[in-house]
């Protein structure tokens, strides 16, 4: 754990994989207050954030954007203090020369629930002004639910073998985000 006086380089801290043999996410993680940095394949950097629960917000990122999931490095604190995680975060962006694509142009894409409109079929799409509230309902649950076995499919072939769990009050609005 870090001191609210350290700020931790993120070139001094070690990269972990962001799916560990087991298929679960960093353990070490749970329950931990800090900031962390979310690397893809080639160690690029694309996603530097805080949060109360670590482990939580890197299962929302895994769901969110999966193929650029694969490595992860962290530090945490004892209690949270915005001003501290925001001025690391703001170091690490600058250490690493440019704003991640998460960061920037794509941070809806890593930090918002997954809007499953997009997916929409064109008969969908075009019948769906037509439809009443009920049924508009269900067809938005339906996209959701086809665009979630989608997500699953994708975290199955990557070994994922957390529980994945999404709000299903949401669904019925197309959006898709952990419970």
């Amino acid at each position: 754990m870090s001191s609210i006086t350290d700020l931790p380089s993120l070139d001094t801290l070690e990269f972990l994989p962001y799916i560990n043999d087991e298929g679960g996410l960093p353990d070490s993680l749970q329950n931990q207050i800090g900031i962390y940095a979310i690397f893809d394949k080639s160690q690029v950097l694309q996603f530097v954030g805080y949060s109360r629960d670590i482990y939580l917000s890197l299962k929302q990122h895994l769901v969110r954007q999966p193929e650029y999931c694969d490595w992860v490095k962290a530090t945490t604190i004892d209690r949270p203090n915005r001003t501290f995680l925001e001025s690391v975060q703001s170091t690490w962006i600058s250490e690493n020369g440019s704003v991640p694509t998460g960061n920037g142009d794509a941070k809806s894409m890593w930090l918002d629930p997954i809007d499953t409109k997009y997916a929409m079929t064109t008969a969908e799409s075009d019948s769906f002004a037509d439809l009443d509230g009920l049924a508009q309902i269900k067809l938005l649950k339906q996209v959701a639910r086809r665009v979630e076995e989608t997500i699953l499919t994708k975290l199955q072939q990557r070994g994922v073998k957390a529980e994945i769990r999404f709000n299903p009050k949401l669904k019925e609005q197309g959006l898709l985000d952990l419970k």
